[in-house]
């Protein structure tokens, strides 16, 4: 919060029709206050607390429209709201970086929209600036009018901004990308707290001390098994259902549109979201493979912008076609024709065998130990279950597995183009491919541990003010790792 200094405009306050929303909405939040208040009535034989209540919340929610009030000037936007206590929260155009609207299905019944202002910080809902409540009609309008600058900031009230349907459509939801959907964590991280839950109260004991699986003597131990088999089918097929359902009622329709200067987003079924991102502050893109997404031969696709979310999704789970194309048309919009398609597409450079058998002694390491402890233990006399060679096996096998596919990767690239693109890419589970370009880079540390100095690696993490802050070339050679800097930011490390 900052004091005001030239604010000029009217201060407006929001659509009418938010009386109907407030006092709805406030009755849904507060359901066990007013379940209290009805069973009090009842029990003192006064039916009218519970009436009292709702009046109570009624008054409080239609109070919020009466007490919130904007305006938006040349140099700043502010918002006054709070009723026993009241609160101006001011915004310097300067600071703004993005601009979210959104509408669940109430609001777009009743033709509204919710407007909010990002700077970049995290913020509590009180120290957010959002406007729950503007005619969708002049929202567009609005939007343009956050995102001008000079004397086209100020609210005049006669700004004709343009619509979201202007610009290159760059990218466009298909259908068929629902199947990518269940690839991901999403239904897991919908349907696993249900699932603890359940355990928690104790779903799992009760099966366990049931009397089928008492009667069922020697054999219970077999069908408990079949009965964890079902259940991980039973999970794995909700798990799906959840993560498509999500994806369809938050993905669906969308649309990137460029229209040179700012980045439209728009989607949603129910609940409709439009961000727009100023193009100025795009520093670069992510592609992101995680494991099984990438096994399908999908990806997903971030924005690396400055001053907004580290991760700002562009495109969902997706055909990695289309996150190429999406990429490539989004670098040739803002004139990178050079390198249109390339930091989506190049070949990496690998990082060497030095490289390769750092990720092998990492990942073979844990089940060597448990080798030598289990032959040690033979060897003092300890019984060992047979079971625990094989185990051991596939532990090591697929050890190796995952350490080859950490090795594969690994790689980095520099494009010459105008600008220079550094490209990185590192991880398995979850890999990242960074491309950013080197003007937003700001700084570079080069580390080495004990055991990267004896393998002749490092690691180099180029720092930016934008994304994730931090980009890492990992276990790169390191007579490689000041070409990369000299090539990336030329004359930074002077003369030695």
């Amino acid at each position: 919060m900052t004091e005001a200094r030239g604010v000029e405009g009217p201060w407006r306050r929001l659509d009418g029709r938010m009386l109907l929303v407030h006092p709805v909405r406030e009755a849904v939040r507060y359901i066990p206050v007013l379940v209290v208040t009805v069973v009090v009535g009842s029990r003192s034989d006064n039916p009218l607390w519970g009436l009292v209540g709702l009046g109570v919340i009624v008054v409080l929610a239609v109070g919020r429209w009466f007490t919130t009030t904007y305006r938006i000037g040349a140099e700043h936007v502010q918002l006054r709201r709070g009723l026993l206590r009241r609160r101006t929260l001011t915004v310097p155009r300067s600071r703004i970086r993005s601009v979210d609207v959104h509408a669940d299905p109430l609001h777009r019944v009743l033709g509204l929209a919710v407007l909010t202002i990002g700077t970049g910080q995290r913020a509590d809902r009180e120290e957010r600036f959002h406007l729950d409540g503007l005619d969708a009609r002049r929202v567009p309008e609005l939007r343009a009018l956050l995102l001008a600058e000079g004397a086209e900031a100020e609210d005049t009230g006669h700004v004709a901004a343009p619509t979201t349907d202007e610009g290159v459509d760059i990218a466009e939801w298909r259908p068929s990308w629902v199947r990518y959907a269940p690839l991901s964590l999403t239904g897991l991280a919908i349907v696993g707290p249900i699932v603890g839950l359940a355990f928690k109260y104790g779903v799992a004991q009760v099966v366990v001390d049931s009397r089928t699986v008492r009667d069922l003597g020697d054999h219970g131990a077999v069908f408990l098994a079949l009965l964890v088999l079902i259940g991980i089918a039973v999970l794995i097929a909700v798990t799906a259902v959840a993560a498509c359902a999500h994806y369809l009622t938050t993905y669906h329709g969308l649309r990137v549109l460029d229209d040179g200067k700012t980045l439209h987003i728009r989607h949603g079924l129910f609940t409709t979201r439009q961000t727009t991102l100023d193009l100025a502050r795009l520093r670069g893109a992510t592609v992101n493979e995680p494991l099984l997404l990438r096994l399908a031969g999908g990806a997903e696709l971030e924005a690396v912008m400055t001053g907004t979310d580290a991760r700002r999704k562009l495109l969902p789970q997706a055909p990695r076609a289309a996150v190429e194309r999406t990429l490539a048309r989004l670098l040739a919009s803002r004139g990178r024709h050079d390198a249109a398609a390339a930091p989506a597409r190049v070949e990496l450079l690998r990082h060497g065998p030095r490289a390769r058998r750092r990720r092998y002694v990492r990942a073979l390491s844990p089940v060597a130990l448990l080798a030598v402890a289990a032959v040690a233990s033979s060897l003092a006399g300890v019984a060992v279950p047979y079971w625990t060679w094989p185990v051991l096996a596939l532990l090591a096998v697929g050890a190796a597995l995952l350490a080859e596919d950490r090795y594969r990767g690994l790689g980095h690239a520099v494009l010459p183009a105008t600008p220079i693109w550094l490209i990185t890419r590192h991880g398995s589970l979850d890999r990242d491919r960074d491309c950013l370009e080197a003007p937003g880079i700001i700084g570079w540390t080069v580390r080495q541990t004990f055991f990267q100095r004896r393998a002749g690696l490092a690691t180099v993490t180029a720092a930016t003010a934008a994304g994730k802050k931090r980009y890492h070339l990992v276990d790169i050679p390191i007579e490689r790792a000041w070409e990369v800097l000299d090539a990336v930011t030329p004359g930074l490390r002077g003369h030695r």
